[in-house]
């Protein structure tokens, strides 16, 4: 069902710092901030030959992730995105088996305009899960 490891997620309590970070001690590519009011955060993604790091703060007061820093005031792993093909069929497939969706279970877009849905860490051995719909090739 799963498919490529999309991105690792990290909360961090300043974006532009840990952007800089990246940039200069790694030497990545950092993409500008995008934010995401719908979901809370501000993003910035750091390429990676194989993957991404996704580096996200707090959008406002009821940001989801404020919580999770407040838990941890340096920051830290928030989640994996794996892509899938199919994200309805993956998510009837998950709910059959038992699985728990954070929030309706409906698809909502995400930082890379396509369908995503969480499951709940608690069903993932403590591992917050995002599943992103994979980009349809224009064959």
């Amino acid at each position: 069902m799963i498919g490529r490891l999309n991105h690792v997620a990290i909360a961090v309590p300043d974006l532009d710092a840990a952007a800089a970070l990246y940039r200069s001690a790694l030497g990545a590519s950092v993409s500008n901030p995008l934010p995401l009011p719908e979901h809370g955060v501000t993003v910035v993604f750091v390429a990676l030959p194989n993957s991404k790091i996704e580096l996200m703060s707090p959008l406002g007061a009821a940001s989801p992730i404020k919580s999770f820093l407040d838990r941890n005031p340096g920051g830290g792993m928030h989640h994996l995105c794996f892509e899938v093909e199919d994200i309805l069929a993956a998510r009837d497939t998950l709910l059959a088996q038992g699985a728990r969706m954070i929030g309706t279970g409906t698809p909502q877009v995400g930082a890379h305009g396509l369908p995503v849905l969480f499951l709940h860490p608690k069903d993932f051995n403590g591992t917050l899960i995002e599943l992103e719909e994979c980009a349809k090739s224009s064959e």
